[in-house]
Order: C-alpha cells, then structure tokens, then sequence
C-alpha cells in the first residue's frame, strides 16, 4: 500500500450546497482506498491504496464523487514522497514562516511553464512574487491578500491547465499528517 494527497478542486455542490468531509472519505473508501483521511473541510483527502498511475486513481476518484454527488469535480494527486517534495521545495520559506496564508501553490495535474510563468507574472502586483517548482506553480502575496489582486482570476482550467491552490498552512498539515500517518 501507498500514501496519496487528493485535492479537490471544490468542494461547493451548487448554491447552499458544499462537500461534507464525511461523505468525501465515505468516496474513497467505497473505491476500496483504506485509511481514508481529510484535512481540513477545503477537499483534502489523505488515504492508503495499491500503487498504481496517479491518472488511474484521479479518474477513479473523480467517476466516484461524480457519482456519489452528481456532479464533475477535477481531483489532483500526488503520492505521499510527491507531496513531501513539494512541501520541501516551497521557494519562499522566510515568508511562509511569518504567514503562510500569504504563501500559496497551484498543485498542477499537468506541469507549468516557462510560458506559464512569463504570461501570469503579467498579472502579479503589489509585491506579488512567482515561481514554478516541480512544475506547480507557488505564489507569495506579499502586501496584499490573494484575493485583493488580479492573479487568482487568471488560475482557470481553461486558462491555466487543470490545477487547484492550497495556501501553506494547508500544504504544511498535509505534510506534517503524513509523517505521523506514514
């Protein structure tokens, strides 16, 4: 068995309507995935499964909550040493530190760019700072918050490829849950 990160791009169903973190481990546990765990109440899911390609299991989880919720939600993996990469490879560590609500990442189910980069950085102000690592792109909303500026309108899946952004208080208890879960 292998640990994995599941991040779901929304949890909100409709008007009214949100993913109960319950019913999301209730998912993955019907897909016959053990150690069903979630972070938070933002769609992050934590569980045990054979080691297999992390498209198989995003589209299994996907067909999954589709069919336990009624609608498509796009879901991004990572294996758990995916993960600790990523938490690892965080390029603004000193800001993470004094607030990580001001440090985020946009977990990438297909790498980022170069070209990625060069076309959101003309979206960044305030003291907004960029870097893609590992193919995910990590974002540091230095004198603002995140939603005060103009890149965040810009991480569509139409635009941006099929991602979902997590601030670092997030990323850091996923981590920190996968060590003391293995």
């Amino acid at each position: 068995m292998k640990g994995y990160v599941a991040l779901l791009y929304s949890i909100v169903l409709g008007p009214g309507r949100r993913v109960v973190m319950a019913e999301l481990r209730a998912v993955a546990e019907a897909l016959g995935y053990r150690d069903a765990a979630t972070i938070g109440a933002s769609g992050n899911l934590l569980f045990r499964a054979d080691p297999v390609p992390l498209g198989q299991l995003e589209a299994e989880l996907e067909a999954g909550f589709a069919a336990r919720f009624g609608k498509r939600v796009d879901i991004i993996l990572r294996d758990a040493e995916g993960w600790r990469r990523l938490a690892a490879g965080n390029p603004f560590p000193e800001a993470a530190a004094r607030d990580g609500a001001r440090v985020h990442v946009r977990v990438m189910r297909e790498p980022a760019g170069a070209g990625d980069l060069a076309r959101l950085s003309a979206y960044a102000s305030g003291g907004e700072e960029l870097r893609i690592v590992d193919g995910d792109l990590w974002m540091h909303f230095a004198d603002r918050l995140p939603s005060e500026g103009k890149l965040l309108g810009q991480l569509t899946a139409k635009r941006s490829g099929v991602g979902t952004v997590r601030n670092w208080n997030t990323v850091a208890r996923i981590a920190a849950a996968l060590k003391e879960g293995g």
